[in-house]
This record gives C-alpha cells, sequence and structure tokens, in this order.
C-alpha cells in the first residue's frame, strides 16, 4: 500500500456512518478516481458497494465476510480484500482499524 498520494484534492466533508463509528475522507486524484481514508471503530456493520472496492487495511483487527461466503475472514495487522460492485459484505470490527478504500469502475 502506499504511503501517500501525490497530486489530489482531499474533500473537507467528512465521510460519517453508524453513528461516527465510521469515518472517512474521499481523495481525489488527477484522473477523477476516487479512494476514501477512513477508521472503522470496534463494532459490527454492514456495507454495500455500487462500484468494485478494494479496501486496504493499513492497521486493525477485523472480520470480513464477503458475498456469498459463508466463511469469514480474519485480518490482524495489514490486509486486503476486493469486493464486488453492487454487493453486501459485514465486518466484525475487532480493534481500532485504519483503512484506504478504492473504487474501481469497469
Amino acid at each position: 500500500m502506499s504511503q501517500q498520494f501525490e497530486n489530489v484534492t482531499v474533500v473537507k466533508k467528512a465521510n460519517i456512518y453508524f453513528d461516527g463509528k465510521v469515518t472517512s475522507r474521499t481523495v481525489v486524484f488527477a484522473d477523477g478516481t476516487k479512494k476514501t481514508l477512513g477508521i472503522m471503530m470496534p463494532g459490527e456493520y454492514e456495507f454495500g458497494t455500487d462500484v468494485k472496492e478494494i479496501m486496504e487495511i493499513a492497521a486493525g483487527d477485523l472480520k470480513v465476510l464477503l458475498p456469498g461466503e459463508s466463511e469469514w475472514i480474519t485480518i490482524s495487522g495489514q490486509g486486503e480484500f476486493i469486493v464486488p460492485a453492487n454487493a453486501k459484505f459485514k465486518l466484525q470490527v475487532e480493534t481500532v482499524t485504519d483503512y484506504c478504500c478504492s473504487y474501481i469502475a469497469e
């Protein structure tokens, strides 16, 4: 995972979910692509996707249930998972988790 981004625009308004337990900021690149950088507090969450998403976990402990799967994936420290477009996925966040989400239009 890249440690920094060059020549980007950051949207000041925060994306706030689940009563502030999940927050992020949107980063817009020169080519129009977007990523969000955020923090998730411990808890259980379900998210939906509009486009394919690549979730990079920079730090934290969580479990992920991807669409169509019955087995949870455990991530401790760093890791990555991919969620297809128009899908729902579940998270069980065990410690404060730092993440970067990339949105992939296909």
